[in-house]
């Protein structure tokens, strides 16, 4: 994954044409929290682990959803490469629940049917609920497998990228090529839980 170039620290502007300033208000309900009350002090980018990996960057995407750019925010790079550590709100000094907004805005997404902002990431995400999906509980060896197998549009170098570091888990036991599996009553619990929106995609 290479680092991103902030998208703010851009010359070409970003057009306030399209803002939609319920958006804000629509998060807040559904996340539990107030967005206008961030003060855009960037602690919870300073905090991230993967802001440099982000187009905006956690206080990017709660100010476009503050200004109402909803395309923008839907659309970004930083909501998928989120990895809901909470580190963020961890830091905030307005205790926003900034990993809950993540979450929301990867939904509506979804549900918008937006371009995603990095499909290889959320590609894995399809294969981890996959694997959930067959057996209960994660596979890695099948999850790997299912990651390659939806993202062979981007060439043979991801195809190959991990393949010596996935050898070097087997032979250090680290991988089990054979998964482990839940009793048959506790995959249907799980099953009732996984969501098929992510298959749909």
């Amino acid at each position: 994954m290479d680092k991103e170039e902030k998208k703010f620290s851009s010359a070409e502007p970003i057009s306030m044409s399209d803002s939609d300033l319920n958006f804000a208000k629509e998060i807040g309900k559904v996340a539990g929290t107030d967005l206008n009350s961030c003060l855009t002090c960037m602690s919870c980018s300073g905090g991230c682990p993967m802001y440099s990996y982000m187009d905006y960057g956690p206080h990017g995407i709660m100010r476009l959803a503050v200004l109402g750019l909803k395309k923008e925010a839907l659309t970004s790079t930083t909501i998928w490469r989120c990895a809901g550590c909470h580190a963020c709100a961890a830091v905030c000094p307005m205790a926003i629940n900034i990993a809950g907004v993540m979450d929301y805005l990867r939904e509506e997404c979804l549900k918008g049917k937006y371009p995603i902002g990095d499909k290889p990431i959320f590609e894995f995400h399809r294969a981890f609920l996959l694997s959930v999906r067959f057996h209960g509980r994660s596979s890695k060896v099948e999850l790997m497998g299912l990651h390659k197998l939806f993202t062979i549009g981007s060439g043979p170098k991801a195809w190959m990228q991990d393949a010596f570091l996935g050898v070097k888990m087997i032979l250090m036991r680290k991988l089990h090529l054979l998964p482990s599996r839940l009793m048959s009553s506790g995959i249907s619990q799980v099953r009732k839980i996984v969501v098929g929106e992510w298959r749909d995609r």
